[in-house]
Parts: structure tokens; C-alpha cells; sequence
């Protein structure tokens, strides 16, 4: 929300409250300092390496450096020729459209000529720099990758949007409110620097106007059985009869769970139980250090292996359909390998939503990973006992910092507009923390050495992992815009299970392509059963269809559902009412 203007002068009592706030914040980084609680954000030695073998390449190839030299120039000589020609005939392209480049879409960048040219030189030099990164030969295709994805990153950072004295969009906006918005924006700032550690947590949502369980994860349900790592929830029928076996939802462990059950037009978990399913969803534990020695195996032990007894005793059936959702995904196929090993036929259906089992293709979250870096991070969690779940919220919205960063910076800082209510950024801003013996194993395990794949790669107490032995019916989906699971890296994880399956290609990304409910209409998907070995054979030859996946999965999975048995009542039996759905473990925030 866009705070009022109250006068058009300097509030000197404004700007002595501001610097309190600074002296405040300055002697809390002090004591973070004092108590080495302030973590380093250098480079990494590695990354600076790799740098330097990208543009020593450029550097040292005549032809290259000739090539983007006179690309460059070419392009510089066309924008200045057409601000040239704007600025002898000013009457003409008065209605000019404004790119595609959300962070130029102001008028305001094709009213001065001197901000126009600045605008369309900086994306000249950031595309051609990257180009010439794409095309340097003779480096290594992970470092490449790596080079470039960072590269961005700092084109991103140096954007002349990003400035007030290069946007004068930012600039008009100052004038027009007598320079109060950067006393607002200062504000804002120091708001959002932390009291623990000096670090600065830029908002993306107003983070009161949301409640889980109030306005927010709103579907009627209770927490039927819990111990350290989590909570079973067992949701409300919305049918008189439901079908015999029940859906069981393995959320990531590094969000809360509730991005399914968001509100009540997007709430995956209430649409099922429309369809007549009995729904029971995890909610992973926001871990302590007290947790510090739990380990990937307790996630599959203490949590699948637990829950689905639980839900075999209150349903009186011995199967379930699981959906796991990204790392929930991963979990749930360790956890299937397992009982295959074991002998035991407890799923009727498996779902993996936006999930990664080879991770040879990590997509951009492997630029931050590295066989060094994951040692550093390691190390680190290990002092602490767990990862911050902030830190790692930092991370993936680097992942898409004009959007996710470094506008949010500009509104908050420089406008000084209040970040605006948006459940889907709230939950977003909600992290999870983990624990630092079974994120150590992920990230060693699953990134860098990629062993899920590989019979036998890893043991989950003391069974020897294959999930090439898995028979489940399963069903895949994938997002065509995913950055953080890519869809062909979902699709070379469905190769490796034999049994029945099929794949389905939703529109949109991580989150929109799996929280698509069918009364929006939107974004479409192609859907088959899984019969080639590559994605292009694949994606050449299946239809799109209009809709949601949603309907697509429920006439999937209704083979596998059984009969229609009487519905079933949360909190009756063995298992009584512990508390209502949400539940206190997705209250628990990192930030207090």
C-alpha cells in the first residue's frame, strides 16, 4: 500500500527517528559481528575460476573478440541513428510501445532520449556479453552454464532500473511526492534488515495480512497423529461416500505444505475431497536445532513408512494413492523403492508433481552447487544444527531476481511502497528450515553425486535403494516453465521406472503449473502414457488439451481408487483430534 503524503517539506523529527532505527540496526550487526553470526557472501573460489577461464577464452580468440566487438558497435550505431532521427522529427512515434522488459515498461524510458539511449545500450552490452558466453568453445558445459547463469545475475543487478539516477520513471515519482518516498523507502530498508545477523531479507508480501489456518489453509480438517518430523493431517469429506482408498500428499520439506490448500478457489486438497477422495497431507516439521542429527532415511522411516500405518489403521485399507510435490516427490519414490525391496504393496498409485530422481539436470539450482560449495555449506549447517530456511528462500528467488528481487527492491526501497497482500508470496516467504544431517545427505547424495538413479546408490536403513524395481502405476507432471525442476529432467526420471505410467506437461511453472485449478481455464497440458525415450519424441507427438491437469490425473487415478465406501469422519477412532488442521508445525516461522 502507497503511504500518504503528509507534507511537502523535510520532517526533521522523520529523519531523527530514521537515524535511531540506523544506530539501532548498526549495534545489533555489531553484536551478530562479535558473536560470528554474520556469514560471508564472497564469491566462491571456484565460481571466480571458472570466470576467468570463460573470458580468458574470449580474451584470447581474435575472431571471437572481433565478432562481439562488432556486433556491439552495429547495434550501438542503429539505437543512435534512431535517436537521431527521434530527436530532429520529435512529433513522430510519440505512441511508441514499450518492450516486453517489464523493467522498462514506463513511458516515462521513451520520453528523454538520454534515458532511452542508456536503456537500450545496457541491453545491448548485457546481451551480447551473454551471447558470448553461450558460444565461448573450449569450456566445460556445467562451468559454461554456471559463467552465464551468473553473468545474468549481475546484468540483473546493474540494470539502470534499478537506480534512481538512471530511471526516470524512479525519478518522476520522487518529484511528484517531494522526496518523501525515500525517507519511506528507508524505512522499509531498515525494516528489512535482520536484528540477528546484519542480512537483509528483501519482502515480496505483507507478511500480517496472512494467517494459515484464518485466511489462508482454510480447509476443514485435523492433525490426527504427529511425532518429531511432522503432521498428519486428515482432512473433512465433502461427499457422502468416498472412494476406499485415500490420497496421501507428501509436501517439499523446504515449503509448507499449504501452497495446496492456499485458498478455497486453488485449494488442491479441497478439490479432492470434492471428487470424493479421503485426503490426508503431511506437514513437515520446521526444524531446530534439536533435529540437527535427523537424517534423509528418518524422513522415509519416520515419516512415510509411520504415516502410511496410521492411515492404514483409521481408513481400514492397506493402500493409498501418494502424491508427492518436488522434494516431497523424491521421498516418496526413496520410500517406494523401499518397500519393493521389502516385499510390501502399500501404494495403489504414485504421483510425482515437478519432482527431480535424476538429477543430472538439476536446472539453475545447480549454478550454486559445486563440490566445494556444498563442502562450505556443510561445514556451515553443521555449526548451527540446521539450515536457515531464509537463507535458502534467498537462494531460489535469485533464481528469478527481476521478478523476485530486484523489483520488490525498487518498490520497497526507492518508492517506498509497502509490499501488497499475496497469498501465494506470503507462502512463498513462509520457509522451512532443515536439518543439517539430511540436508547434508541431499545435497551430497542427490546433487553432486546424483545416486538416487543408481540401483542401489543409496540405503535407507540398511535396504539398498532401486527404484528401477518400482511397478506402482505411476504418474508424472512437469511444468513447461519450470526453473527449478525442468520438465525433460522430469521426464529422464520417469524413464527409469518400469511399470505403467504416464507424463503430463502442464503450462506455467513450478508452482502455477501444479496449483492450476480447473475453473481458471488455463495454461492447457499434454498428456500420454510414458511410450517414447526422449522428450522431443514425446512432445512431437501428443496433443495439448485445454484445462487442468487436475481433471486429467482424477480420470487417471479412478482405476486405482476402488469402490465407494461410506465417508470417513477425522478424529473418530484410535486416532482422535490432536488439533485442527493447519496444525502448529506449519505456524512455526523461521523468522519468529
Amino acid at each position: 500500500m502507497e503511504k500518504k503524503i503528509e507534507s511537502s517539506g523535510f520532517d526533521l523529527d522523520r529523519i531523527y527517528d530514521l537515524m535511531v532505527k540506523f544506530t539501532n540496526k548498526q549495534q545489533s550487526y555489531v553484536i551478530a559481528l562479535s558473536k560470528n553470526k554474520v556469514k560471508s557472501e564472497l564469491p566462491q573460489p571456484g565460481l571466480m575460476l571458472d570466470f576467468f577461464e570463460v573470458f580468458q577464452k574470449i580474451a584470447l580468440n581474435p575472431e571471437t573478440l572481433f565478432n562481439l566487438s562488432m556486433k556491439i558497435m552495429k547495434d550501438y550505431n542503429k539505437v543512435s541513428s534512431a535517436i537521431v532521427e527521434k530527436a530532429l522529427n520529435p512529433g513522430e512515434n510519440e505512441e511508441e510501445k514499450p518492450g516486453k522488459d517489464k523493467r522498462f515498461k514506463s513511458e516515462e524510458w521513451n520520453k528523454n532520449l538520454f534515458f532511452q539511449l542508456m536503456r537500450d545500450f545496457y541491453l545491448i552490452n548485457s546481451k551480447s556479453v551473454i551471447d558470448a558466453v553461450v558460444d565461448v568453445e573450449g569450456v566445460e558445459s556445467k562451468k559454461k552454464k554456471r559463467v552465464e547463469f551468473y553473468t545474468k545475475q549481475f546484468f540483473e543487478a546493474v540494470s539502470p532500473s534499478n537506480f534512481l539516477a538512471t530511471n526516470p520513471e524512479l525519478l518522476k515519482y520522487t518529484l511528484d511526492h517531494n522526496g518523501e518516498n525515500i525517507f519511506d523507502g528507508i524505512d522499509n530498508f531498515l525494516d528489512d534488515v535482520s536484528n540477528e545477523d546484519g542480512s537483509l531479507n528483501v519482502r515480496i508480501s505483507d507478511n500480517t495480512a496472512f494467517k494459515p489456518g484464518e485466511n489462508i489453509a482454510v480447509s476443514k480438517g485435523s492433525v490426527v497423529y504427529q511425532n518429531d518430523i511432522l503432521q498428519l493431517i486428515q482432512y473433512h469429506p465433502a461427499t457422502d461416500n468416498v472412494f476406499n482408498i485415500p490420497v496421501l500428499i507428501s509436501p517439499p520439506f523446504i515449503n509448507k505444505y499449504y501452497i495446496l490448500d492456499i485458498n478455497e478457489k486453488m485449494s488442491l486438497v479441497k478439490w479432492l475431497a470434492g471428487q470424493g477422495y479421503t485426503v490426508f497431507v503431511i506437514s513437515w516439521v520446521n526444524p531446530s536445532i534439536k533435529h540437527a542429527a535427523k537424517r534423509y532415511e528418518d524422513y522415509v522411516l519416520e515419516g512415510h513408512l509411520e504415516v502410511l500405518d496410521v492411515i492404514e489403521k483409521i481408513t481400514k485399507t492397506n493402500k493409498v494413492s501418494a502424491i508427492g510435490y518436488c522434494t516431497g516427490g523424491t521421498i516418496l519414490a526413496t520410500t517406494a523403492a523401499y518397500l519393493e525391496a521389502k516385499k510390501q504393496k502399500k501404494f495403489a498409485s504414485l504421483t510425482y508433481m515437478a519432482t527431480l530422481l535424476d538429477f543430472s539436470e538439476p536446472g539453475d539450482i545447480g549454478n550454486f552447487l559445486d563440490q566445494a560449495q556444498v563442502n562450505k555449506i556443510i561445514e556451515d549447517i553443521k555449526k548451527n544444527g540446521y539450515l536457515d530456511g531464509r537463507h535458502l528462500a534467498k537462494t531460489f528467488n535469485m533464481l528469478k531476481p527481476s521478478d523476485l528481487v530486484w523489483s520488490y527492491a525498487v518498490n520497497n526501497y526507492i518508492k517506498g511502497i509497502d509490499p501488497v497482500p499475496f497469498d501465494i508470496l506470503y507462502w512463498n516467504s513462509d520457509s522451512t528450515n532443515l536439518p543439517a544431517g539430511m540436508y547434508a545427505f541431499y545435497l551430497q547424495n542427490m546433487y553432486i553425486e546424483n545416486r538416487l538413479k543408481d540401483p542401489g546408490g543409496i540405503t535407507i536403513g540398511g535396504v539398498p535403494i532401486d527404484i528401477s524395481k518400482i511397478k506402482t502405476p505411476s504418474y508424472f507432471l512437469a511444468a513447461e516453465d519450470d526453473h527449478i525442476v525442468l520438465w525433460k529432467a522430469a521426464f529422464k526420471g520417469a524413464l527409469l521406472f518400469p511399470g505403467k505410467k504416464r507424463f503430463v506437461l502442464g503450462g506455467s511453472g513450478h508452482v502455477a503449473g501444479v496449483a492450476n485449478p480447473p475453473y481458471k481455464n488455463k495454461y492447457g497440458y499434454k498428456a500420454a502414457d510414458l511410450e517414447f525415450d526422449t522428450p522431443a519424441e514425446w512432445i512431437e507427438t501428443v496433443e495439448k488439451k485445454e484445462g487442468s491437469w487436475w481433471l486429467d490425473w482424477h480420470n487417471w487415478n479412478k482405476e486405482f481408487a476402488g469402490e465407494m465406501t461410506e465417508k470417513r469422519i477425522p478424529g473418530k477412532g484410535k486416532f482422535r483430534e490432536i488439533e485442527k488442521a493447519p496444525g502448529s508445525y506449519a505456524l512455526k516461522r523461521c523468522d519468529g
